[in-house]
């Protein structure tokens, strides 16, 4: 019980309006994820050194979770972060992050869809551009290519 009032009241913090967030909600993030999913500890660390405050929180329900944060399916990898009220999902390039935390667009979140190799948190080499999509009510568009 305790767990589960724990995850409404992250949850409910996750959601602050990008147009209300603070500098201080800014900084910090809560990494959604599958318990054994370690490339997901991976993307963290990522955050981390970019000077992001990540707690992450292991769930069972992470498809759940995902719908009710607005993430499209098609768009859904293995974990998401709720940062500054906007969602990322997958293994979002730190730039394209620290960009929508700074712009504030009016989105609901940013996904690099699959798991592409050379991304933050993922072993080998790039082999090609990592094309960010964003998504919300303007639909899904790309958002950087990197």
């Amino acid at each position: 019980m305790l767990k589960q009032l724990t995850a409404l009241v992250l949850l409910g913090a996750a959601f602050t309006s990008p147009a209300t967030a603070g500098a201080a909600s800014r900084a910090n993030a809560v990494m959604y994820k599958n318990p054994g999913c370690e490339c997901c500890d991976g993307h963290a660390a990522a955050l981390r050194s970019a000077g992001l405050n990540v707690r992450v929180v292991p769930t069972e329900d992470l498809a759940a979770f995902k719908a009710r944060a607005g993430v499209p399916e098609a768009l859904q990898g293995c974990h998401t972060t709720m940062v500054g009220g906007y969602a990322v999902e997958g293994h979002v390039p730190i730039a394209a992050v620290q960009r929508m935390l700074r712009e504030k667009p009016a989105i609901r979140g940013i996904a690099l869809p699959g798991m592409p190799s050379g991304s933050p948190g993922m072993s080998g080499p790039k082999t090609a551009p990592f094309k960010v999509l964003s998504f919300g009510a303007g639909g899904t568009k790309v958002y950087a290519v990197e």
